[in-house]
């Protein structure tokens, strides 16, 4: 049998709602971990005296916080080159049309995928994801939906299958064929969502897909033409997930409940209708501070709609090239509290059990007997700090699976 591992002289922030707080705060804490999973958790000093014998392994966390690994549960962080160009072009004046008669815009990222081997995708991307890492990150979600045709969409999913097994973290991939219309499909979008449903099963034959998402708005996919990829993912018995009332009230979050959806993404515009919706199918709010402070957007997302339905909140960093370029989940914590007004209980919560349940992941998000042992060490004295405190970085050690990693 292997041998417990018993983490003390801690707190805990087991991120399980108590009577207290929505961080379920343990003072003067232990953690037991067996083989990956935990095996008890509670006050010290009420440690079981099973786990007090010569064959436990114990470890002193020097008064640091605990918390569940931290879940970034919704990203684009596999493409090729950038789009700093077109930023400076922006902030100088010029029009979105401009940007996109100058190249910019989601067709030079398309390009600069496409044109990108996976060795060197691999190597932008897994810089990205490092950043990430050394922030407590353990779990994070990739999407593709930058290669817009079969042979680089699946490149893309290669690329976020094979950073998963060669780094310490879980990577969930997403087939986001419905991102935008290739240039080769200009005016067919119809045509071309045709394609995305063709893809898919291939996919899914390779072993590339655990979500499907689609971006549903004016500049993107119609309810009909997103309702035509939801179709096939539940044909093919998978999960799906939207980007939805971004930039208008496409009705989008309502059709993805109806699909009993993972998650629905942005949702700036959404209405008391699809708030409804969601809590009804269980599907969780994926609010993405990111790209609200970088395109410096002023519709609010109604979070108190959300909470008075009692729809889940997650947060992420929406890691993209062209609307939030960011790798900091923590400066995400910061900007969802001062941005959009949650709570710090809310926002870490949105980075651990709630953007668990929005990768429909059970296993994790907690620190709870039975659950999996992904735990972070802060050198902080509440949680409250992870979301206070600016650009600051105060991770002590990640352990994923029960294993300490170096990152």
């Amino acid at each position: 049998m292997k041998p417990h591992h018993i983490w003390s002289h801690c707190d805990i922030a087991t991120c399980l709602p108590d009577a207290s707080s929505g961080y379920g705060l343990i003072r003067d804490g232990a953690l037991v971990i067996q083989g990956d999973k935990v095996a008890w958790v509670g006050p010290r000093s009420q440690l079981p005296e099973i786990y007090q014998g010569p064959a436990s392994v114990h470890h002193d966390a020097q008064g640091t916080l605990m918390t569940p690994g931290l879940i970034d549960c919704h990203t684009h962080l596999v493409y090729g080159g950038q789009r700093a160009n077109e930023f400076e072009l922006r902030l100088k004046g010029a029009s979105y049309e401009e940007v996109a008669r100058a190249g910019g815009g989601i067709v030079a990222t398309v390009r600069a995928t496409r044109e990108a081997d996976e060795a060197s995708l691999a190597a932008q991307s897994a810089r990205r994801l490092s950043a990430l890492l050394k922030e407590g990150v353990t779990t994070v979600e990739i999407k593709s939906g930058y290669g817009l045709a079969f042979e680089h969409e699946a490149k893309c999913l290669r690329v976020a299958r094979a950073l998963g097994e060669q780094y310490p973290v879980t990577v969930r991939t997403t087939f986001l064929g419905a991102h935008a219309v290739p240039p080769e499909f200009a005016g067919r979008s119809d045509d071309y969502i045709d394609a995305v449903v063709a893809m898919m099963p291939a996919l899914v034959q390779q072993g590339l897909v655990d979500a499907v998402d689609a971006f549903c708005d004016g500049i993107g996919f119609s309810p009909a033409q997103t309702e035509r990829v939801f179709a096939q993912a539940k044909r093919l018995g998978l999960p799906v997930k939207l980007h939805a009332e971004q930039l208008s009230d496409s009705d989008g979050a309502a059709l993805a409940a109806r699909y009993q959806a993972l998650s629905c993404d942005h949702l700036e515009w959404l209405s008391e209708r699809g708030s409804q919706a969601m809590a009804a199918a269980g599907t969780v709010a994926v609010l993405l501070p990111g790209a609200f402070y970088f395109l410096r957007e002023t519709r609010l997302p109604p979070v108190a709609l959300l909470r008075a339905h009692q729809v889940p909140m997650a947060i992420s960093t929406d890691c993209n090239p062209g609307s939030s370029p960011c790798t900091s989940l923590l400066l995400m914590l910061n900007m969802a509290c001062t941005l959009f007004r949650l709570t710090p209980e809310e926002a870490l919560q949105g980075v651990t059990r709630n953007a668990a349940r929005a990768l429909g992941l059970a296993d994790r998000g907690t620190l709870v007997a039975g659950q999996r042992a992904d735990v972070v060490l802060w050198d902080v004295q509440s949680p409250a700090e992870l979301c206070y405190a600016i650009g600051a970085n105060p991770r002590r050690q990640t352990l994923v699976g029960g294993v300490a990693v170096q990152v």
